[in-house]
């Protein structure tokens, strides 16, 4: 296990740091199926498949082939009611549409890459510069904008279905022919489990993330989730969002969700990080206990329905964005306008601009190495 040097605002932080023991109860055991049907055919003819995971618990999450995306996730309130906590359309022509990557599975790398270029093992690579100068969630054409083949299955109390897509040598500017694989699992526990893999022939570097927005109230704006985050540092970012490489810690500061924290509370502060986001859209350094254990990141609480979610993984980094970029000009699920801040994204992650940051964990992934990484929603209600 390779260990790892982190630049601190004034200091390093050598390894990780404490983080809390709170860890999914188990429930009693139910049943867990999974359905499929169409969800209509890309502009070439080929079919997109929606899958249905359901389990005796009340949860129900759909997932389509087209991007990995995951179209839903239901769960019941405080009172039984059931209640669809994600962003999403429709129709597959609106996931065609320009949108900003809701529900997907972004690669091969997430987040930002500055100047759009890296090097790597003494070659420089250039990619796909989407997002001014910078390269954002994989270029013009990332994963979510790819047919996966899907394999739906069962296994004793859960269910689900692995997606795997191929990307060629040189897609999108990156080295190396990429397998990478998602598999989505339902569990009779109301949790859904998120696996990555991937494997390359060449070197090559690889993040993966799910580009969720939640509201778990089901309408309205996200101000008032209460949100914990197991983390006492975070990543700065300059102007156009790119880390400055220095990591800071939250205290003193409108980031600082050690304890549970209303969303809306410190939005809008008077804070440079806060402005150059137009709210929060920040990278997160976890308090992993042990470098790749599943652990706790964070915990979002909805007052209204008393609907609870924990994120739990085992990447070193989680980014919160407050969808503050949402602005009304697209329409959802049953005619909901996403307006700013309707959902909020948490995604786990290595470091934005870790290939041109050497002392962030290392994103390179080389022949005979299998990059691995898991993140699992799980969803509770407070009595």
């Amino acid at each position: 296990m390779r260990t790892f040097w982190l630049v601190l605002c004034g200091g390093l932080l050598f390894g990780c740091q404490p983080s809390s023991n709170e860890t999914p109860s188990p429930v009693e055991a139910t049943t867990v199926t999974v359905t499929e049907e169409s969800f209509g055919q890309l502009p070439d003819g080929r079919p997109v498949t929606l899958f249905r995971l359901r389990n005796a618990s009340g949860m129900e999450v759909e997932v389509l082939n087209y991007g990995a995306i995951i179209r839903a996730i239901r769960v019941p309130d405080r009172e039984g009611n059931p209640g669809d906590v994600v962003l999403g359309f429709d129709s597959l022509a609106a996931y065609l549409q320009p949108h900003p990557y809701i529900g997907a599975v972004v690669g091969r790398y997430a987040n930002r890459i500055g100047g759009a270029r890296f090097v790597l093992d003494g070659q420089t690579y250039e990619l796909a510069a989407n997002d001014g100068p910078n390269h954002l969630h994989g270029g013009l054409k990332g994963f979510d904008k790819v047919l996966w083949e899907a394999e739906p299955f069962t296994n004793g109390n859960e269910a689900g279905v692995r997606l795997t897509y191929v990307s060629p040598d040189g897609e999108e500017g990156y080295p190396g022919t990429l397998r990478a694989t998602v598999t989505y699992t339902l569990a009779d526990s109301n949790a859904l489990v998120i696996d990555y893999e991937a494997t390359t022939d060449k070197p090559t570097i690889v993040n993966l993330t799910q580009h969720a927005y939640f509201n778990l109230a089901g309408r309205g704006d996200i101000l008032n989730h209460e949100l914990q985050l197991f983390a006492d540092f975070y990543t700065p970012v300059d102007e156009r969002l790119i880390p400055t490489g220095e990591i800071c810690p939250v205290a003193g500061t409108p980031l600082d969700f050690r304890t549970p924290q209303r969303i809306g509370a410190r939005i809008d502060a008077d804070h440079e990080q806060i402005r150059r986001g137009r709210g929060y859209d920040h990278n997160f350094v976890l308090r992993h206990t042990e470098r790749g254990a599943l652990e706790l990141a964070a915990r979002v609480y909805e007052p209204t329905t008393g609907r609870i979610m924990r994120v739990y993984t085992t990447e070193p980094g989680i980014q919160f964005y407050s969808g503050n970029f949402l602005d009304g000009s697209l329409t959802g699920k049953g005619g909901m306008v996403y307006a700013r801040r309707t959902g909020f994204c948490l995604e786990t992650q290595h470091f934005p601009d870790s290939p041109n940051k050497t002392h962030f964990p290392s994103p390179v992934l080389r022949p005979g190495e299998t990059y691995r990484s898991r993140t699992v929603y799980a969803f509770d209600v407070a009595e």
